[in-house]
């Protein structure tokens, strides 16, 4: 199914006030249990000496601008500046930054594959991007060169073990803006590595409880919104019946080391200039 009709109302929903918006930002983090993968990463990143300093971050793909707003909230001496290639999204979230009075992160229009800005940034966040980009890897190599040495680039993608819902060769992607329908884990290493990041390390999410959070929290849900609308009426009474279960199951899953999984979650390294 298109999943971007059901982003777009989800968006002129929540972005009428800066209150709704922040609302949004809490149900995903909520909800989303790549959120949840993604806040323990930054937290840890940020205990590995990065805390306190003034760190310039690039949120590529920003999409809403959640994981910039966690950014910036969490870390109040970092830098963000949020790119996506959606102009109204780059202007919503200017815009709701300003009336938020929040002034350490920025967005702009750009497109993933042309943009870099050397040595700029001490850690790059692409959260469900790559799925959508044919051209990886001149993404990957813009990272690379947008980075500084010692950086750290941190993705968010769906696997080649499930991932976008496929789970046999004949299968349908869950979201047909998607041009691939997840990546194998040497895959993606191979390409890094290609792009002159050292070391490159992966791990799957999204294992079995994640996997069934991800039908209960996510799938069914938009599944009644591709199919109308008048479904955001009922999905407050879905949620909590579900929520206690969803809650567990995302526990369960951020808890657990997975041997496969629906997601993958890499992080890659510039390598540091030879003292």
């Amino acid at each position: 199914m298109q999943y971007e009709p059901v982003k777009q109302t989800l968006g002129k929903l929540f972005s009428r006030k800066p209150w709704t918006r922040k609302l949004f930002y809490r149900l995903l983090d909520i909800l989303l249990l790549r959120t949840w993968h993604i806040h323990k990463s930054l937290k840890a990143f940020a205990r590995s000496g990065k805390k306190g300093k003034s760190l310039h971050v690039l949120d590529a793909g920003s999409g809403f601008g959640q994981y910039s707003y966690y950014m910036a909230r969490k870390f109040p001496d970092w830098h963000i500046t949020g790119i996506d290639i959606k102009q109204e999204e780059t202007e919503a979230c200017t815009r709701f930054f300003r009336q938020a009075g929040m002034t350490n992160a920025s967005f702009q229009q750009q497109d993933l594959t042309v943009f870099e800005k050397p040595g700029a940034y001490d850690l790059i966040l692409s959260v469900d991007v790559m799925e959508h980009i044919e051209e990886d890897k001149k993404v990957f190599s813009n990272f690379s060169r947008s980075l500084r040495p010692g950086g750290m680039l941190l993705i968010s993608t769906p696997s080649d073990k499930g991932g976008s819902d496929v789970h046999h060769h004949d299968d349908a992607s869950f979201i047909e803006e998607h041009v691939r329908d997840g990546y194998a884990a040497e895959e993606i290493k191979e390409k890094l590595t290609q792009a002159g990041f050292r070391p490159v390390k992966t791990a799957y999410t999204y294992g079995r409880p994640g996997s069934i959070s991800w039908r209960m929290s996510m799938k069914y849900p938009i599944l009644m919104l591709g199919k109308s609308k008048a479904f955001l009426l009922i999905l407050p009474f879905y949620y909590l019946l579900t929520m206690p279960f969803i809650l567990a199951l995302n526990i369960a899953d951020v808890r657990q080391k997975h041997r496969s999984g629906t997601g993958l979650q890499v992080k890659a390294w510039k390598p540091p200039n030879p003292s």
